[in-house]
């Protein structure tokens, strides 16, 4: 009875941690009455999971009735898709948006550039710089020049639209996407691809008191000396997307989980490269849902890890296996629309991964058709001594024991036999010959 009440017990205890964990879900971090700024932090590069933090920081502040909503971007760049939700979610965003370059020292370049001129109002620390907006692959190359073209095209109209829609100098965002610019803080202004220079977010609240702003139902007049600092923090959620959301990382956990499932099912019971692989291919698959996905990558890479393991069992004196690395390589190229991963990753991953699979598969084989050890199925084609006279039954010592034996002729003590067949507990044998010591 004792048993049962612990059970109880530890169930209405878990039951009151889920209740108590969805309350604090829901409940509002600190309710905004019109008299505070919500201030987003985008720090690093942009990517799905900083694009949804950043998209629903915004939707936040318009739940919460915000005054006003500050980015402050610190930024390398990053995905052309993730960065188009966020300037979406700016130019959509029923409160004024400010996008502040900050703190000193920071920089917004690539598509920190076009996210810092999306803002309603765009503002730089001292010391800090915005350009370079010339688009790369994810692995920071520059696009194949085939594609190059189209890509820097299409990305210095939609940044001019942009920049001259919020009366901004359209001209200088292009020459930034054409030819990799950079410019000062000081120069920003000069130059009018920002509007003012702050040296914190306080001295940025007192001066845009009175500016007024475009929003999509007219002119608002900001009031802002007053207004409380509010911080939207990350969640855990946010944390974990933005990591895994990179593709390198997601690449890395694909092959980790395809290795840590080929080994639990290869060697049933080791259990710990099992747990590993399936939460790393999980995490991958997650990570695959934000990032554009091209199915035929992926489909190659599987297609890789069967000629590793055909390796092993068709005699290709080589042909799968270099078949295998051609079909991963490729796959791995192809494996993301978008971005590509970086060569520097993806060759030594390739190589690891592909001996990894060639190792373990031969491995398997090799128990797999090897002769048993134990048992009496391990006593064929092994050499004894007749112990005992075998007429057409005696006695033998095989692989260190006694055995009954029979054989089809007269063998006398000391004879040498060779087990040739078990028939119960009974061995059949044979003289044996050219016996080695």
């Amino acid at each position: 009875m004792t048993k049962y009440r612990a059970v109880a017990l530890f169930y209405f205890v878990l039951m009151g941690i889920c209740f108590l964990g969805l309350f604090v879900l829901v409940t509002p971090q600190g309710a905004l009455a019109g008299n505070e700024v919500l201030i987003i932090e985008l720090e690093g590069s942009i990517n799905p999971g900083t694009a949804m933090y950043v998209e629903r920081g915004l939707k936040e502040a318009d739940k919460r009735d915000a005054a006003l909503s500050i980015i402050r971007i610190d930024t390398p760049g990053g995905l052309g898709s993730s960065m188009r939700t966020i300037i979406k979610a700016i130019l959509n965003s029923p409160v004024p948006v400010v996008v502040y370059v900050g703190p000193k020292g920071a920089g917004a370049a690539s598509a920190g550039v076009m996210i810092t001129v999306a803002g309603h109002i765009a503002a730089m620390a001292p010391n800090t710089n915005i350009g370079a907006a010339h688009p790369v692959t994810a692995g920071g190359k520059d696009i194949d020049k085939t594609m190059s073209e189209k890509v820097v095209n299409d990305m210095a109209s939609y940044g001019r639209g942009i920049a001259e829609n919020k009366g901004r100098n359209g001209e200088w965002v292009e020459k930034a996407i054409r030819e990799s610019v950079s410019i000062t803080a000081e120069e920003a202004v000069e130059n009018n691809v920002v509007d003012l220079v702050a040296k914190d977010i306080d001295e940025l609240l007192r001066v845009l008191d009175g500016r007024e702003v475009d929003l999509p139902e007219g002119k608002i007049t900001l009031k802002t000396a007053d207004l409380k600092k509010t911080y939207f923090r990350p969640g855990f959620r946010d944390r974990v997307l933005k990591t895994i959301s990179d593709p390198n990382i997601a690449y890395i956990l694909m092959m980790i989980g395809l290795a840590g499932l080929y080994f639990e099912l290869s060697h049933p019971g080791a259990i710990f490269p099992g747990v590993i692989g399936a939460i790393s291919l999980i995490l991958a698959f997650f990570s695959f849902q934000t990032l554009l996905v091209n199915y035929a990558g992926l489909l190659l890479i599987l297609l890789a890890i069967i000629f590793f393991i055909a390796e092993v069992k068709v005699t290709s004196y080589g042909v799968l296996s270099i078949g295998g690395l051609i079909s991963m390589t490729i796959g791995s190229i192809m494996l993301f629309e978008d971005v590509g991963v970086s060569l520097k990753l993806m060759l030594p991953t390739i190589l690891l991964i592909g001996g990894f699979f060639v190792v373990v598969a031969s491995l398997a084989f090799r128990a797999y058709s090897a002769k048993p050890k134990s048992g009496s199925e391990g006593l064929l084609g092994e050499t004894g001594v007749v112990k005992e006279l075998i007429d057409p039954e005696g006695l033998i010592f095989v692989h260190g024991e006694y055995w009954r034996a029979r054989a089809k002729i007269k063998l006398e003590p000391g004879d040498d036999v060779e087990v040739e067949g078990i028939e119960g507990l009974i061995l059949k044998v044979k003289k044996a010959t050219n016996r080695e010591f």
